[in-house]
């Protein structure tokens, strides 16, 4: 099959498991949003797809999730915080090409970092318009941080162990 082909479905695939996976479990929080288990599949779209094809993977999935859960007006946002998560995943854990699992623990952790800065951001520039109002989302969104670290790292691992992802060609 030819490479781009390849990265394309792989990429797609990824966007529709982000997608269903963020709407699968959705756990109301007290400032408009949802814990749920997307940031799962955002994580592991960067570390298998690499950075342009997580990040296009992670935004599209995502924000095609905010957009039908009723959530549109952080669509935008979620599309560029999610993108950028798979990026930073891809990248961080490519420094620890030797130490594959810390490597996924730290790129993890930074990305759901990032993840909680961006949207304090979004929603201070484009949703409450105040750093004092938009600064509430932050807990919430630390906790959905720790859900993803944990579900993508466990993942991610059990899916190396059973060789699935050699045996789709795609690790």
């Amino acid at each position: 099959m030819n490479e781009n082909l390849r990265k394309t479905i792989t990429a797609a695939v990824f966007a529709a498991l982000i997608c269903a996976a963020t709407m699968l479990i959705q756990i109301p929080t007290l400032t408009r949003g949802y814990v749920n288990l997307g940031d799962c599949f955002v994580l592991i779209a960067g570390w298998v797809c690499g950075g342009a094809w997580g990040f296009a993977a992670a935004g599209l999935g995502s924000a095609l999730a905010d957009i039908i859960a009723g959530y549109a007006v952080f669509a935008p946002g979620t599309f560029a915080v999610k993108g950028i998560m798979a990026l930073i995943a891809a990248l961080v854990a490519a420094a620890f090409r030797h130490r594959a699992f810390l490597g996924r623990a730290v790129s993890a952790a930074a990305a759901e970092l990032f993840m909680a800065f961006g949207y304090f951001v979004y929603e201070w520039l484009f949703i409450v318009g105040s750093p004092e109002a938009a600064v509430i989302g932050i807990p919430e969104n630390l906790i959905q941080g720790a859900v993803g670290v944990l579900s993508a790292v466990t993942v991610m691992t059990a899916l190396e162990r059973t060789k699935a992802l050699r045996l789709l060609h795609l690790k």
